[in-house]
């Protein structure tokens, strides 16, 4: 039996029984991100919960709200999006930058039971086409121009093509849609700290199992699935988060990652912060000249950054001139952190390093806070969860002993048990009983942690970024000169693995160059970092005995080519 109408009818829910189980232990608290906040502001609403230093470097154009502030501005909005007939179960694709109105947007939209599906900024036509199509979306958010790109155009463009898609709603100068700012409306009882939720306005809000936003897999074929999360389950990952990473009412948390990602969402991201009623920066870039002093203006306490990020920051922090004292936890995930990188943390940043190991879809382990250096700089963590349940396997699904090599699966009280609307893909990334294959290769130590090792599925993780071989295949292929095409990952020092394209030209076809390749794929409105970083030209793939391409073989001669260049 399933737990609610909304996941039966989208996405397979939590079985009652396991749902009866978290809720008795206190996992599940039936809480609902808009009523959380509500909470917050009437518990403190002149403390500040947002601040958007904007883009001068001085910080001369911040924007500080209160957490009364960004209550007002979510309930203004919320009665604004009901009034222009968007409500509870409607998909709204929401693809804005590290701003203030992110915050609005997905707060009203977690107030009336729309469905915000988080789209990351360098997204193009291929993807927000998809997102919009797929999930039959009202609407679209998004900046007017982001780092020189104009959104207004691309929207333009979905909205031509996707006939659900009823209103695009923009920061900033509107062109031919509608500002952000022409929504709101004052609801039927003034929106105030002290008035209870329920009476902001009259509509069927969501309830704490119902689901809460859709969130981007980086799954290893085509593009993105989209993971169902709900109120009750999200909201448990990021209290237990907040309670291993020490955050409570006075941190400052940091936002250098592009605010819908999961990692800065969550872990304990921001809202994580806004959940201890903390304080939440914004940068508009993660980069150190711009990040460094928004750190020593805003005295900011923690953030989270993948690898080649911190590596940056640590090799631009010896000769910074702003005061980085402030910062007492730095979280490095999203990709594995080696343990040579690991280690520069402490000494460089004068931080606290915690490792996170997670996935969109569920599962997130912590080194904790007091845990020894090696095991902070050895491993990827353990998961937040008394009831996350780990399994290491074989190929055929055995359980391996401790210490030996193997497949994640995972089940547990915030691990998704489908993808929203895939029931195919659903019968194979997920057993019978519900665990989650989450294709990492891992090995469990005797204390419980994880050492990631790498990954099974044909994916690339690009610095954090998950890049799905077969999405950039099929853009490949539509070029009239190639026949056949195979994406692999390379080696790299910067981001540990860039993508290389192996490409077998038509016989007879005119020819192409490496550079008009990308030029052209990178024209079918893929994001930048999907272009493969190399293309090679060749005669033939190599095959398995079976006659299917074989990735194994194309990736240890690039591996090969690689490392002895590098030598």
């Amino acid at each position: 039996m399933e737990t609610n109408d909304v996941m039966t009818a989208d996405a397979p829910g939590y079985p009652e029984a396991f749902a009866e189980r978290y809720r008795a232990a206190g996992w599940w608290r039936g809480e609902t991100f808009g009523r959380m906040l509500r909470e917050r502001a009437e518990a403190h609403p002149e403390r500040v919960a947002i601040v958007d230093p904007g883009t001068a470097p001085d910080g001369s154009g911040t924007r500080r709200w209160t957490y009364g502030e960004l209550d007002a501005r979510a309930g203004r909005l919320a009665a604004g999006l009901l009034a222009r007939g968007i409500g509870k179960g409607d998909r709204v694709v929401v693809q804005l930058p590290n701003v203030a109105e992110f915050f609005e947007v997905v707060f009203a939209l977690f107030r009336i039971g729309a469905l915000p599906v988080f789209a990351l900024p360098a997204h193009r036509d291929s993807e927000i086409r998809h997102f919009c199509a797929f999930t039959e979306a009202a609407a679209y958010v998004i900046p007017d121009v982001n780092e020189g790109y104009d959104h207004r155009e691309l929207a333009s463009r979905v909205r031509a093509e996707v006939p659900t898609l009823r209103h695009v709603l923009v920061v900033g100068d509107p062109g031919p849609h509608t500002a952000l700012t022409e929504v709101p409306v004052e609801p039927a009882v003034p929106v105030e700290p002290d008035v209870p939720f329920e009476a902001d306005v009259p509509f069927d809000g969501p309830e704490p199992h119902d689901l809460a936003f859709l969130q981007l897999s980086g799954g290893s074929t085509g593009v993105p699935k989209l993971i169902p999360r709900t109120h009750d389950d999200y909201i448990y990952s990021v209290r237990a988060s907040n309670e291993i990473c020490g955050v409570d009412e006075n941190s400052v948390y940091l936002c250098a990652l592009p605010a819908a990602h999961n990692f800065p969402l969550s872990s304990p991201g921001t809202l994580g912060a806004l959940y201890a009623g903390a304080r939440v920066v914004l940068t508009p870039r993660p980069t150190p000249h711009v990040a460094f002093p928004i750190i020593e203006r805003e005295r900011v306490t923690l953030t989270g950054l993948v690898p080649p990020l911190a590596l940056v920051w640590t090799e631009a922090a010896a000769t910074t001139p702003y005061d980085l004292s402030s910062l007492d936890v730095l979280l490095v995930g999203g990709a594995k952190f080696s343990e040579e990188a690991a280690r520069r943390v402490r000494p460089a940043l004068g931080c606290t390093l915690q490792q996170v190991f997670g996935m969109a879809e569920g599962l997130v382990n912590y080194t904790r806070l007091d845990d020894p250096e090696e095991v902070v700089v050895g491993t990827q963590g353990r998961p937040i969860s008394p009831d996350d349940e780990i399994r290491v396997v074989d190929d055929e699904d055995n359980d391996l002993p401790v210490g030996e090599t193997g497949h994640l699966l995972t089940r547990g009280p915030y691990t998704i048990r489908g993808y929203w609307r895939a029931p195919e893909h659903n019968a194979t990334a997920f057993t019978a009983d519900g665990f989650y294959r989450t294709g990492d290769v891992v090995r469990r130590t005797e204390t419980g942690y994880l050492v990631v090792e790498g990954r099974a599925k044909d994916q690339i993780n690009r610095g954090g970024e998950k890049v799905a071989a077969e999405e950039i295949e099929n853009h490949i292929l539509a070029h009239p000169s190639v026949h056949d095409a195979a994406v692999v990952s390379m080696p790299d020092p910067y981001l540990g693995e860039r993508t290389c394209a192996y490409v077998v030209l038509r016989t007879g076809a005119e020819p192409v160059t490496s550079s008009a390749l990308k030029k052209f794929i990178r024209g079918r409105g893929l994001a930048g970092y999907k272009v493969p970083d190399r293309v090679e030209f060749t005669d033939a793939f190599p095959q398995t005995g079976i006659g299917k391409v074989s990735k194994k073989d194309l990736r240890a001669a690039i591996a090969t080519e690689v490392a002895a260049k590098e030598r």
